[in-house]
């Protein structure tokens, strides 16, 4: 038996007047989702436990059946290790963005959020940015690391691991004064590292370079979801199978790295929603070709189109997930002449209308080769309630999926 798992990461919405009063999921023409919906066991699941912020790192470890309430410490941690870092046991691993603020205000506090990937700035300018900050801000307990794009790790050694920071994409618009580190709550060294990179970056070459061609410069870097060194219980061993995982986001991949999975870079692959759809399919193809029995795909598009309030990318992403990446897997696996299962579903809702991620439970379906279920004729977040099939505990799914 063969199993896939495809996540389109933030795929959930709302309805939105512009496409009608529907959602993405709804507009998109999917006929693949569709097809398998209609023959799959259907319904809700919540990812996230009501107590814990709806983040990626939470919703991902409960979908492969790590109990996000047990074994999450923090996105920034997974990252590290998807990175190669070597963390220390009194290190603090932070994510570091590279955002844009409004420059108009003499006050940082005044500033507004605008962007919190400075128009997904490429990896090779944030490289230069993360130097400038490092020749400026690193010492001998802290340094900062390159990441991909906007998303780059901050190792600070003794610093406070449950630090309440704001989310830079909650706050797209808003004054980002109320959401600074506070220096009555410790946050005064986490403050003033924010407040000297802006400093830094604000005319730095690579974002002057950026302002003249029209994109927004990435001036300031924002701390966010401190945490220590991660540990899994191995995929392997839970479950006797060998698995592999696929995505464009250090996030994930330090995911697999930690339950000692296969981890599959794929070129091209972006982590938005110009991403190499065909090479990921590909990848997974390979996977099970190579002996893989379990393979998990993660596309982040759907997510970063939500952030960014871009309703036609976010259906066109849906799309593309559909037609280039579940539509040749599902047939690769068909002609194998073995037994296979798929699941398909968002981690976590990313609404355009708030543009974050939101709680409420997400709709998914589990599809099996040998034996047709009645489900509804097609995938989406209305239909997949209205089937009263409902999963209050997401690290349950894989309990689901292999047992069920």
């Amino acid at each position: 038996m063969k199993y896939f798992v495809l996540i389109p990461d933030g795929m959930a919405d709302r309805p939105i007047p512009a496409l009608g009063n529907v959602t993405p999921m709804m507009a998109a023409k999917k006929p693949n989702m569709d097809a398998l919906c209609a023959r799959s066991l259907c319904g809700i699941s919540l990812n996230v436990p009501a107590t814990m912020v709806p983040e990626s790192d939470t919703a991902n470890l409960a979908i492969l059946s790590y109990n996000p309430l047990v074994y999450s410490k923090g996105r920034s941690p997974l990252e590290a290790m998807s990175m190669g870092l070597t963390m220390a046991d009194d290190d603090t691993a932070i994510r570091c963005n590279v955002v844009t603020l409004s420059e108009e205000e003499e006050c940082y506090e005044d500033r507004i959020m605008l962007d919190h990937s400075a128009d997904e700035i490429t990896t090779a300018e944030a490289d230069e940015l993360i130097k400038a900050l490092n020749e400026g801000l690193a010492d001998d307990i802290k340094h900062l690391y390159t990441g991909v794009s906007y998303r780059h790790c901050l190792l600070w050694k003794n610093a406070d691991s449950k630090y309440p920071f704001d989310r830079p994409h909650d706050i797209i618009g808003q004054r980002i004064g109320e959401y600074l580190p506070k220096e009555e709550n410790g946050g005064a060294e986490f403050l003033e590292f924010q407040k000297k990179g802006y400093e830094i970056l604000k005319n730095h070459p690579v974002n002057l370079a950026r302002k003249a061609r029209g994109l927004r410069p990435a001036n300031s870097p924002w701390l966010w979801s401190p945490g220590t060194k991660p540990a899994l219980p191995s995929f392997l061993d839970k479950w006797g199978k060998r698995g592999a995982i696929i995505s464009a986001v250090d996030l994930i991949k330090g995911i697999g790295i930690c339950a000692g999975m296969d981890v599959i870079d794929v070129e091209g692959a972006t982590g938005n929603c110009h991403t190499n759809y065909v090479g990921k399919a590909d990848a997974a193809i390979n996977c099970f070709k190579d002996g893989c029995d379990f393979v998990y795909v993660h596309v982040e598009g759907p997510d970063e189109c939500g952030h960014r309030g871009e309703i036609e990318n976010k259906v066109m992403s849906i799309e593309k997930i559909d037609s280039l990446i579940l539509g040749p897997v599902y047939d690769y696996l068909k002609e194998s002449g073995e037994d296979f299962k798929i699941m398909v579903l968002p981690d976590h809702p990313t609404p355009i209308e708030i543009r974050t991620h939101s709680s409420e439970h997400v709709p998914f379906f589990i599809y099996d080769s040998k034996k047709d279920a009645e489900g509804p004729a097609t995938y989406n977040e209305d239909t997949s309630r209205e089937t009263g099939v409902t999963v209050d505990d997401g690290s349950t799914l894989l309990d689901i999926m292999f047992l069920g």
